[in-house]
């Protein structure tokens, strides 16, 4: 996670300094069967990382037994066009998802945080959870989820790890678990928001990953209104995330209330946190610059472990 967050760092600093190429995501809904299908290419020729992820995602398949979430990421060769390898996204898209928001929190959270909270208990909150303890001495989380035997499961797998903190719990409301927290990570597929934003403390960062289409909405107007926003794309946050566009619709924040891009902190072209009492509030939608990096790094550890299997086209 460590290796994730900082090759995070070095993609989002390309992004915003216009040295990546990435057109908007292509989507396919399927409405029939609670589903989207999003495909993403990226090409980062500073570092020579040029890859193309194919997504699907249907809330459903929860009922079918199957997971939500299934991906492929092509690595491609950027000079010839060939295909380099094949790997399995789900995974790949929870770690460089995760590693996004600990740049993020690196970036942004005050240094003295030490609390976390997380809402949502699958693949990707678990991500949330490392990245958050791979950047920051975490000394205390709350878990809170729509089912609490789904949180108290995740709560004691996470329990077990040795990057955890000794202290995790399951909160009884979204209240109690944002009331404590230095650190929120919202990791859910939500359309409306999972906390009140009355009662964040001063202080408190938030990473916001969940939510990817103009209906869905982790956190509310109030948050977005009393935070410093950073994004990971100016064009695909305007574009996609709701809970951006639902507020602004709503007369609730200004047409644009992004402070920066991620990548411009990372650049040092626009200053993060100036004051320790700021709330923070990273929004990401996931953009495609992450899969082409992490796939990278992921394709030359495995050729360097002799991992993976060769294939004839």
């Amino acid at each position: 996670m460590g290796d994730a967050v900082a090759a995070m760092k070095v993609a989002f600093g390309q992004l915003s300094a216009g040295r990546a190429r990435l057109p908007l995501r292509s989507r396919i809904e399927l409405p029939e069967a609670a589903g989207v299908t999003l495909i993403m290419p990226a090409l980062l020729p500073e570092s020579g990382d040029f890859a193309l992820k194919v997504v699907s995602v249907f809330g459903e398949n929860r009922l079918r037994g199957l997971p939500t979430l299934h991906a492929l990421v092509i690595a491609l060769d950027p000079l010839t066009g060939v295909p380099l390898g094949l790997l399995e996204g789900a995974t790949l898209t929870a770690l460089r998802t995760g590693a996004g928001s600990g740049a993020a929190t690196d970036l942004l959270a005050r240094p003295e945080a030490r609390t976390l909270a997380i809402f949502g208990s699958g693949v990707q909150a678990r991500a949330q959870f490392e990245a958050v303890c791979a950047v920051r001495q975490v000394e205390a989380a709350w878990v809170f989820s729509r089912s609490r035997d789904h949180a108290q499961a995740f709560a004691t797998e996470l329990g077990r790890e040795t990057w955890a903190p000794a202290s995790i719990s399951v909160a009884d409301t979204p209240a109690a678990a944002v009331r404590e927290a230095d650190i929120i990570c919202t990791a859910t597929s939500s359309s409306t928001p999972v906390f009140d934003g009355h009662d964040l403390r001063p202080g408190t960062h938030i990473n916001a990953i969940g939510g990817f289409s103009p209906a869905m909405q982790e956190v509310d107007g109030t948050t977005v209104a009393r935070a410093l926003v950073v994004v990971d794309s100016r064009e695909a946050a305007l574009a996609e995330a709701g809970d951006l566009i639902i507020p602004i619709r709503q007369g609730l924040i200004a047409a644009d209330p992004i402070h920066a891009e991620l990548g411009e902190l990372v650049n040092g072209t626009i200053a993060g946190r100036t004051d320790p009492d700021q709330i923070t509030l990273f929004k990401s939608v996931g953009v495609a610059v992450q899969d082409a990096i992490a796939a990278g790094r992921a394709l030359a550890h495995a050729e360097q472990l002799g991992l993976g299997q060769i294939i004839e086209l």
